[in-house]
């Protein structure tokens, strides 16, 4: 049939194209418009074989085979169909699994059932060499096009080039269309400047119990002398340094003489969901008032959830307090009783164990779970929280009802 079809080998595209324009291979040191770069490719596309465009086969590793964001914003593009191979980690580098062959296999068989007249190969892996020479043989013109080279030569298979009928090279003008190089200072890159409310937690003031021994007074020993832990045959144990303090640490910030915490006034939630709140010494266990508070399931019809769902992909970046604020925003939205959400502003800077952990869960679609360890970044916690506390502006409200300074 008088069209084509596109095949993009992403982790050659886009590792090329770093190599290119940011000086290594790692993705992570480039930026890309995803829906910028399936235009540019359709138009190119177009251009050289002189048909319309059929569909763009967007061939990519991920960690066991999960959708990363940028999948699930490129598989609802029109014309776009993603295609997952697996990602591993080996020697401390990253490598793609299956991806190749899973090439191999939609370029045979799309030139065996003659769905197109031309087919664009993006890619420079010679293992696709017998599934260029099969297309060819059923009448399919192969056109091969590869990413201008950092160092002026090759980066494909010579065996590939000489098979293809026709070739093209997308230099560094075509790239920059869709393509940036992160900007990075000095040899590391910079450390992202912390939101204010992340800021918040990081400064708050730690009480005596969560103290390290070179942070107590000296009247106030933290452990008992060393001669004295000797006797028992046992090492001193010291504990380890806590820079930032955890919901316990919060909960112990008591006015003297009274049972009222006195929680920094922005304050950001730091708390484990999978182990929730515990009735400890010294602990304010979770109010009760929370139990009726409803999680955002509950109160999400089915219609409601395919557009949650339609809205995650297309419009939601995946920035952790981003995050945060959608979820809150349909929270707030769906809430019958206002009431709620006076309950759950008292309880400011805790998040109830069942929505934080429904929180959590939701942010763990956006790729943010850590591979393998099926955890999220201490550091994306803090945003997702803030991010769900900002959209109650609870933080504001805080600030305008703290008693004035002397």
């Amino acid at each position: 049939m008088d069209r084509c079809i596109v095949l993009v080998d992403a982790g050659y595209l886009l590792g090329a194209a770093a190599s290119l324009l940011a000086g290594e291979p790692s993705r992570s040191r480039i930026t890309v418009d995803h829906a910028g770069l399936i235009q540019a490719l359709r138009e190119r596309a177009e251009s050289d074989t002189e048909r319309p465009l059929l569909r763009i086969y967007w061939f990519d590793g991920a960690p066991d085979r999960v959708p990363q964001p940028e999948h699930r914003r490129l598989r609802v593009m029109p014309r776009v169909t993603v295609r997952l191979g697996a990602l591993t980690r080996s020697d401390g580098r990253w490598a793609q699994k299956g991806v190749d062959a899973a090439m191999h296999a939609e370029l045979t068989e799309l030139a065996r059932n003659r769905a197109c007249s031309d087919i664009v190969l993006v890619t420079g892996d010679g293992d696709l060499l017998p599934g260029m020479m099969a297309a060819k043989e059923h009448g399919v013109a192969v056109h091969l096009w590869a990413v201008q080279a950092a160092d002026g030569d090759y980066n494909q298979s010579e065996d590939l080039v000489a098979e293809a009928d026709e070739r093209r090279v997308l230099d560094r003008v075509w790239i920059t269309q869709a393509v940036r190089a992160k900007e990075l200072t000095g040899v590391c890159p910079p450390s992202p400047a912390p939101r204010p409310e992340i800021a918040a937690i990081l400064s708050a003031p730690l009480p005596d119990s969560a103290l390290t021994t070179a942070e107590r007074p000296a009247e106030q020993p933290a452990h008992p002398p060393a001669a004295a832990a000797a006797q028992n045959g046992a090492p001193e144990r010291v504990p380890a340094a806590k820079g930032v303090p955890t919901p316990k640490d919060l909960a112990a910030l008591r006015a003297p003489g009274t049972q009222t915490v006195q929680h920094p006034a922005t304050a950001t939630l730091r708390w484990s969901s999978d182990k929730g709140w515990v009735d400890r010494p010294g602990v304010v266990a979770e109010p009760p008032e929370a139990a009726s508070l409803p999680t955002l399931a509950q109160l999400t019809t089915a219609e409601q959830r395919w557009a949650d769902r339609e809205e995650d992909i297309t419009t939601v970046g995946g920035d952790p307090y981003e995050v945060g604020q959608v979820f809150a925003r349909r929270w707030i939205s769906r809430l019958g009783d206002q009431g709620h959400l006076q309950r759950l502003s008292q309880m400011y800077p805790r998040i109830p164990h069942r929505i934080d952990g429904e929180l959590l869960r939701y942010a763990a679609r956006f790729g943010l779970l850590a591979h393998k360890d099926d955890q999220i970044d201490e550091h994306d916690r803090y945003a997702i929280r803030a991010g769900f506390w900002r959209e109650f502006d609870i933080p504001a409200a805080a600030e305008q009802h703290a008693p004035a300074g002397d």
